[in-house]
């Protein structure tokens, strides 16, 4: 196995924030440092790269595990293994010659980045001469276009970097630098592809399941908690708090006509997150709404809603499609959990024939005939449970 020295790590869209941009690139340092403290000395800033310093004599299994960990890491462009070597080219043609295999490949392309513009040599420079060393050796060819193998070669203000694979990354913004919302996490496909969609922007996301009082506490573990486990791995914890909703449900079905009563539900569920933001400083709260994808999410019901929420609803699912969405659960991981059978409270408050068209004043004369509504909110909140879902809970 090849003695890799370091990994590099390029962003993208931190690269454009200017004066901002060392809070955003300090936010991904700790991201990183989080989960790779095991396998490295130091992590460093470069001149538009994350710089981490392996250990020395790593296995390929730590490797691979290294490789994993930072393909979870939100506000990565790419990463790749390398090599170190000196500010000499006979020293970064040894390093090439060192990483390559002649029998993998036939035709090459070396592509040189110098944020260094003290080194002696320019970027086509270097590709003319490490490319001419690789000719001599090898008897390979130049393919600018589809090459076999592409070299690449970095040379910074302390180090010079040889690699030739690199890994995407998920891009976006480190999760942390953007605040803190609360997801309203169901037991469907949608919730959690918001949630994921605004870590990706940078938000801390904090969870809140409303329970339904027919549900024991194996069929939450079994899906709700693992849910928030695959979630947790791209902000390196969860939070989750479970609120208890069957006395309010009770007094939905009572109270309510059938057809309005997922608006009611919706509008309760969205105060109890209002009051539990105030505990964690959030922002924002976060919906897997998609207009007109089921009865509760067309226009005017989304009014009458999100009317009840004095904090702003945040909706990154509202244009997409089923398999839009689909597509994204299945590819953080999250789809398998949220397709298995799971009775939440919106199971219970659903109707055969839901009003589509509600008009905003009479769903709030409807929510004036149950009894001690506040009370009821609070009585809930009292009694949420709040789990921490993380390896290390110095994050939490």
């Amino acid at each position: 196995m090849t003695k890799y020295t370091h990994i590099v790590i390029h962003y993208s869209e931190i690269g454009i924030k200017k004066g901002n941009r060392s809070k955003f690139e300090g936010q991904l340092i700790k991201n990183i440092n989080f989960v790779l403290e095991p396998y490295v000395l130091k992590t460093n800033r470069r001149y538009g790269i994350v710089v981490c310093l392996l250990k020395e004599d790593l296995l390929e299994k730590q490797i691979e595990e290294i490789s994993k960990k930072l393909s979870d890491i939100i506000g990565i462009a790419f990463f790749a293994f390398v090599v170190a070597c000196k500010k000499e080219i006979s020293d970064i043609c040894d390093c090439v010659f060192g990483l390559i295999n002649e029998k993998e490949f036939e035709t090459f392309k070396v592509n040189a980045r110098r944020s260094n513009k003290q080194f002696p040599y320019t970027s086509q420079k270097i590709n003319e001469l490490v490319g001419a060393e690789v000719i001599k050796k090898y008897k390979k060819k130049v393919n600018l276009d589809k090459p076999d193998l592409e070299i690449f070669i970095e040379v910074t203000e302390t180090e010079i970097f040889v690699y030739t694979k690199k890994t995407p990354g998920l891009c976006g913004l480190p999760t942390g630098s953007s605040g803190t919302v609360i997801c309203s996490l169901s037991g469907g496909i949608d919730s959690p592809v918001s949630a994921y969609y605004l870590m990706t922007r940078g938000c801390k996301v904090v969870f809140v399941h409303i329970l339904s009082g027919t549900l024991d506490v194996s069929s939450l573990k079994s899906k709700i908690y693992k849910l928030c486990e695959v979630l947790s791995k791209y902000q390196n914890f969860a939070k989750l708090y479970v609120v208890p909703f069957s006395d309010i449900q009770k007094q939905i079905i009572t109270f309510v006509p059938a057809d309005y009563r997922m608006i009611i539900y919706r509008r309760y569920m969205l105060k109890i997150i209002n009051q539990i933001a105030k505990k964690e400083n959030a922002k924002a709260i976060v919906t897997g709404d998609s207009v007109g994808q089921v009865a509760s999410q067309t226009l005017d019901n989304l009014l009458c809603i999100y009317d009840s929420s004095k904090l702003p609803i945040l909706t990154p699912l509202i244009g997409l499609n089923k398999e839009e969405i689909i597509s994204v659960a299945k590819k953080i991981g999250t789809y398998d959990l949220s397709i298995l059978p799971y009775p939440d409270c919106c199971s219970f408050m659903v109707d055969k024939h839901p009003q589509t068209k509600a008009k905003l004043d009479f769903v709030i004369d409807l929510e004036k005939n149950i009894v001690d509504s506040d009370k009821l909110i609070f009585d809930a909140i009292s009694k949420t449970e709040l789990i921490k879902i993380s390896k290390n809970q110095e994050n939490l």
